[in-house]
């Protein structure tokens, strides 16, 4: 599109992420990566490995640097270009904990005690609920304001993080002036929550203590087709999209994969298999999804060999990265008062 000087009109800029801390799911595939493939031709796109978010739960170093990598490579596999989106490793940008100080300044408790992350994240892990877990939302403000984006990929869960990001940077704006783009949560229509196997009422996690609860990107193929024959489904036997009942959780949540890893709605799936088995639908979501992952495996196996190329990448991402935040941090810095050199 161009305006009315005949100049390019410069494209709404997208920021997201997703941790490092683990094996990749299908859920962090539907929900994030594949929606972000999507949009890297329409919006200028920088996507992040946040492994600094990652140690607000302990981690073996090795195997956080060992997944940032996967996670890198991963993104590519999937169809995420380097060549049109900035791809950098989050810690590789000083800006962000930079950024993050000061914005905690601009918090206030009680938005941070009222955040569902953290109450769920506390039950989980009683033995260290650190302050990293509690200021975890100014964090991720900072990754998101840092680059002024406009746009934020986000599912339902996740709306919460984006409306305190958006009360921090007006109340910053408010005092400051206009100095931070008010960010808009960018929601996808299919398959925006892909929900636990074993328990369709909740969300898919990696960090679910069920192994079959979750599917991994990296997951054999027949463990794949194993868990998704085992999913918990219903006593009905009937094959319907009902996705407001709770009792058709299961059946909703396979028609919610079937569907995107087809192309297809879950309404369209629900009617193409009527009158099946859910025997036979099992079978049929096990393949679609066995043969979506296939192409996505034997490019990242190809990837994740070539070190050096890797590398590139994400050197070459962090100084976009830089580039582009440091302008940010440095009218921050100036507002508050800092000595600027």
């Amino acid at each position: 599109m161009e305006n009315q000087n005949n100049a390019p009109e410069r494209k709404k800029r997208v920021f997201s992420g997703v941790q490092p801390s683990g094996t990749i799911t299908l859920g962090n595939y539907i929900g994030a990566i594949k929606n972000w493939v999507a949009l890297q031709d329409q919006y200028d796109c920088t996507f992040a490995m946040m492994d600094m978010h990652s140690i607000t739960v302990r981690q073996t170093p090795a195997e956080l640097r060992k997944h940032t990598l996967e996670l890198l490579a991963l993104y590519i596999a999937c169809g995420i270009d380097p060549e049109k989106c900035t791809l950098f490793i989050q810690s590789h940008n000083s800006a962000h904990a930079e950024l993050a100080w000061v914005l905690n300044c601009f918090t206030y408790m009680g938005e941070l005690q009222r955040m569902t992350q953290f109450k769920d994240k506390s039950a989980k892990h009683a033995d260290n609920i650190n302050a990293g877990l509690f200021t975890y939302p100014v964090l991720m403000a900072a990754d998101i304001l840092l680059y002024q984006a406009d746009c934020v990929p986000v599912g339902k869960d996740q709306m919460q993080h984006i409306e305190i990001c958006r009360d921090i940077a007006q109340r910053f704006n408010a005092i400051y002036g206009n100095v931070f783009t008010i960010p808009e949560g960018l929601m996808v229509k299919s398959g925006a929550k892909i929900m636990s196997l074993q328990e369709p009422t909740k969300k898919m996690s990696k960090s679910d203590a069920n192994p079959k609860a979750f599917i991994s990107m990296m997951d054999d193929f027949s463990v794949i087709a194993k868990k998704i024959k085992s999913a918990v489904t219903d006593s009905e036997a009937v094959i319907e999209y009902r996705p407001d009942d709770d009792a058709k959780a299961g059946v909703n949540n396979l028609l919610s994969i079937m569907a995107v890893m087809t192309g297809s709605t879950p309404e369209q799936v629900a009617k193409d298999f009527e009158g099946q088995g859910y025997g036979t639908f099992k079978a049929a979501v096990a393949d679609a999804v066995v043969e979506g992952i296939r192409p996505i495996r034997a490019e990242y196996d190809r990837i994740i060999k070539d070190k050096a190329y890797l590398q590139d990448i994400y050197r070459s991402g962090a100084e976009s990265a830089h580039r582009m935040a440091s302008r940010t941090l440095k009218k921050v810095y100036k507002k508050v008062g800092f000595v600027i050199d």
